[in-house]
C-alpha cells in the first residue's frame, strides 16, 4: 500500500511539473508570438514534453491559454490588492486600483495575452472568473463607502459593474491603441473624473 501511494505520489508530481513546464513555455510562446501563430509542437518540444502531455492536462491549445490567462489574472490581482491596501483611505484604494489595472495594459504580456488574444479567443473577458471575482471586491468597497458617506447612496451592484466596466473598457482600448502609452493617461484620467461623480461631494 505504502509502495502504491509512494508511486501515485510521484505520478501526481511528475503531473503537475509537465503542467507547469507548459504554462510557462505557452505565457512566453502567446506573450511573443501570439496565440495564433504559436505553434504546440515547438511548444511541448521546447519543454521536452509531446503533444499528448498537453492534451491530457489541458484538452487543447484553447484550454492551454485559460490556465495562461487564469495565471496572469491571480498575479494581477494579488498586485492590485497590495495597491488597494497601501492607499491612505478606502476611496483612494479604489482610484489606484483601477488606474493601475489601466495602467498594466502597456505591459506587453498582459496587453498581448490578457486584453487583444485572451478576448478574442475565450470571449468577454468581463465574464471570466477572475473578473467576477473582482467585481466581488469592487462592490464589497462601494458599499463600505456608502456606509461610511464617502460615497452616494446607490445600488452596489450596478455601480461596480459599472466601474469594473469602465475599467476593462479604458484598459482594452489602451491594448489596441496604435501607440499605447499615448492615450494611458488619457483614459486613466476620464476613468478617474468617472469614479468621482460617485463621491456625496461631487460637483
Amino acid at each position: 500500500m505504502e509502495l502504491r501511494n509512494l508511486a501515485k505520489g510521484k505520478r501526481a508530481e511528475a503531473m503537475a511539473a509537465n503542467r507547469a513546464k507548459l504554462i510557462s513555455a505557452a505565457r512566453e510562446a502567446f506573450a511573443t508570438q501570439g496565440y495564433a501563430a504559436a505553434s504546440m509542437d515547438e511548444l511541448t518540444a521546447s519543454v521536452g514534453l509531446t503533444r499528448g502531455a498537453l492534451y491530457h492536462n489541458f484538452e487543447d491549445k484553447k484550454g492551454l491559454l485559460w490556465a495562461v490567462v487564469e495565471q496572469i489574472d491571480r498575479e494581477m490581482a494579488e498586485r492590485l490588492r497590495s495597491i488597494r491596501e497601501q492607499a491612505p483611505t478606502l476611496w483612494q484604494g479604489l482610484l489606484a486600483e483601477g488606474s493601475a489595472y489601466i495602467e498594466m495594459a502597456v505591459e506587453p504580456e498582459i496587453q498581448r495575452i490578457m486584453l487583444l488574444d485572451g478576448p478574442a479567443v475565450l470571449g468577454d473577458p468581463s465574464k471570466w472568473p477572475g473578473e467576477n471575482a473582482c467585481l466581488e471586491i469592487t462592490i464589497r468597497t462601494i458599499r463600505s463607502l456608502i456606509e461610511e458617506g464617502v460615497v452616494k447612496p446607490i445600488d452596489v451592484e450596478a455601480a461596480g459593474r459599472l466601474l469594473n466596466g469602465a475599467a476593462l473598457s479604458a484598459a482594452l482600448w489602451v491594448a489596441a491603441a496604435d501607440d499605447p502609452s499615448s492615450v494611458l493617461n488619457k483614459a486613466a484620467d476620464a476613468f478617474r473624473e468617472l469614479a468621482s461623480g460617485l463621491l456625496r461631494n461631487a460637483v
